[in-house]
């Protein structure tokens, strides 16, 4: 049985103006999204009720994107289940494409009737977001028209705000400054590629934008920016803790008597009162704080652990934690050994066990835990993976007409003749003359949409036959959530609960291993988490009695967990690397040039999990621990945290 971390998270003393000195803006910090929504939420719905009972009405700056749509829904719940009245609210949304038409699947005005004011009773005439269909000539008017409109309102009370990775509130782009007010901009690189899987390629992401400019928001009585996710962390960093500047336009917000940062516990990730706490304040040494600051201390000096010396610690502000233990070196032994018995080798894996692994997308568990897959399957359990998703929005037009053109070719080997084939070449043209005409991120027909589910399928099962697993061994959820047909998914719902539910009840499963990188662009992964510990939480309400599943959250696609958070090391030898990575090849339609490769990574996914692995594997033994050629890294549970 596998290390099972049992120690709880570190205990910090409630902040102090000392632990958040370098801090220029008030931050509020949350365990998960969820949370952070709820509290944001609440707030705005206070304000709505406080101007409702002055006779005002309560004046809104809203954004757009996936950061505040927990937010939104959880206003929706407070209009339907609590009889929260939003007909005193005016809205005036923060920016738009240009140009762009109010009705294109990409429009923020469709965006925003589709997840918040087609689901409460805001009156149309208070609804207000900038418009990307006007002529060239008719824009400054327009800007200047919209700035009126805020003032006759009486000003914005909240501003809602998301941040870019470039830093960028609204559109208003690095270079942007304080004086700026509501105007046509060109967006930033990074922005454009941070847009490109909602329009399907970076070709498609319009180069311009309306956008509320800074000086605007500053204007307003109250701002909230939100951010969740560990890909926002630095630019969070920067923005929070580095003078106003230009480069990072959300540090303005600096300057606002009212303005709070609301972050999840990964977005604020490299604050500097969370990564290294000990820097700016006194915290509690408990052995997981101790284990952070000794990693990083070895790694920051180029030292194995074993050769810190105590001069090390004091000149580094951590004399308390060397107070808090015998000796430098009772300590650095302690945390060494905790590292040590991490390293799980194959052989003392499990074996003969019911296990599922959940797969968000069709190749996350090869990406992720490919080494991890085929030492279970060597081990001789009962392995299960279960693709959650279908993944057809990720595969490109052109293998649909490759694989078409393969079956026209084949069709006498497979036996397709007479009416069977009249109808197959009739079908092959409608497909055909639809994708000639398709247009930038337009919905397939659902033939199409079935037709890049089942490459992915047979993709996936491909991979899992490089570990010693067939088709029999695959389920493919196809959960309901996913099925849009675009980017933008659905809220996770009843119906997919109920299909984890039961393949929980069928199964009866000893260990989940679980996608716990929740910072991937399109959401998915964070949804089918959702769903999961939903289905998790019943699953365990319908048997107390029995043991609870061993929950294993691994990473790899989008990030990957640090030595300080793993619970458990798996070493894998070059050969170990090599299958894996044969099994990600598997996954053609994702190879050379996915659809969806996220914008701050131009690594192809085999990549990243090869230099993740090796990454993990050369941290240890920088720290001193055995030398391995890869290792993947994994956190349990027998709670979804």
């Amino acid at each position: 049985m596998p290390y099972v971390n049992a120690t709880p998270t570190a205990t910090f003393v409630p902040p102090t103006r000392t632990e958040t000195q370098r801090e220029r803006v008030p931050v509020r910090i949350f365990d998960n999204p969820a949370q952070m929504a709820r509290a944001i939420a609440e707030h705005i719905a206070n304000l709505i009720q406080q101007r409702r009972a002055e006779g005002r009405k309560a004046v809104l700056g809203l954004p757009t994107g996936s950061t505040p749509i927990g937010v939104y829904q959880e206003l929706i719940r407070m209009h339907r289940e609590e009889g929260l009245d939003f007909s005193n609210v005016v809205t005036f949304n923060l920016d738009e494409y240009y140009p762009m038409h109010p009705e294109s699947l990409q429009s923020y005005h469709r965006f925003m009737r589709e997840n918040l004011f087609d689901h409460l009773n805001i009156p149309p005439e208070n609804i207000h977001i900038p418009r990307g269909d006007l002529l060239p000539e008719e824009i400054e008017a327009y800007c200047q028209a919209y700035e009126e409109e805020i003032r006759k309102a009486g000003g914005l009370d909240l501003v809602l705000l998301g941040i870019g990775r470039s830093g960028h509130i609204g559109f208003n782009e690095p270079g942007s400054g304080p004086e700026t007010r509501t105007r046509l901009v060109v967006l930033d690189e990074i922005t454009r590629k941070d847009a490109a899987s909602d329009f399907f390629g970076e070709e498609n992401v319009p180069r311009q934008a309306i956008t509320m400019g800074i000086g605007t928001i500053l204007d307003a009585r109250e701002i909230i920016l939100m951010a969740t996710g560990e890909h926002k962390a630095p630019i969070v960093r920067q923005a929070v803790e580095e003078p106003p500047n230009r480069q990072v336009p959300a540090s303005f917000l600096q300057t606002h008597p009212n303005a709070t940062v609301y972050l999840d516990r990964a977005a604020a990730g490299e604050l500097t009162r969370e990564k290294t706490p000990w820097l700016v304040g006194e915290v509690v040494w408990d052995r997981q704080m101790a284990k952070r600051a000794v990693i990083w201390l070895s790694e920051k000096l180029g030292k194995a652990i074993l050769k810190l010396e105590a001069a090390d610690f004091y000149q580094h502000h951590l004399h308390s934690l060397v107070h808090a233990y015998p000796s430098v070196d009772a300590l650095c032994l302690e945390i060494f050994e905790d590292l040590r018995q991490r390293i799980i080798y194959p052989h003392q894996l499990f074996k003969h066990q019911r296990v599922i692994v959940f797969s968000p997308h069709p190749d996350d568990d090869v990406i992720s835990m490919g080494g991890m897959l085929d030492k279970l399957v060597a081990n001789e359990n009962q392995v299960t993976v279960a693709y959650m998703t279908n993944g057809s929005v990720a595969v490109f037009d052109a293998d649909v007409r490759r694989y078409l053109r393969f079956v026209e070719l084949s069709h006498e080997i497979l036996g397709l003749e007479g009416e069977a084939l009249a109808r197959f070449r009739k079908s092959q043209q409608e497909i055909l003359d639809f994708l000639a005409r398709k247009q930038p991120g337009q919905v397939d027909l659902e033939v199409i949409q079935k037709l890049k589910a089942h490459i992915r399928y047979a993709e996936a099962v491909a991979a899992i036959e490089v570990m010693g697993l067939s088709a029999k061994h695959a389920r493919f959820l196809d959960m309901p959530f996913y099925k849009t047909g675009t980017v933008r998914k659905d809220p996770i719902g009843e119906a997919d609960i109920r299909i984890v539910l039961e393949l929980l009840e069928e199964l009866r499963p000893q260990h989940l291993f679980v996608a716990g990188d929740l910072s991937d662009p399109h959401g998915t992964h964070r949804m089918c988490y959702t769903a999961i510990g939903q289905a998790l939480e019943r699953y365990h309400q319908r048997h107390p009695r029995e043991e609870w599943p061993l929950v294993w959250l691994y990473r790899g696609a989008w990030q990957e967990w640090e030595v300080h958070q793993a619970d458990v090391f798996l070493p894998l030898s070059k050969a170990d690397l090599d299958r894996k990575i044969e099994a990600i090849f598997k996954h053609e339609s994702q190879k050379d040039r996915a659809m969806f490769p996220g914008a701050y990574d131009d690594r192809e996914f085999w990549q990243r999990a090869r230099d993740r692995n090796r990454g993990t594997a050369e941290t240890l033994n920088r720290l001193g621990l055995p030398e391995f050629y890869a290792a993947e890294a994994f956190v349990t549970t027998y709670e979804m945290p």
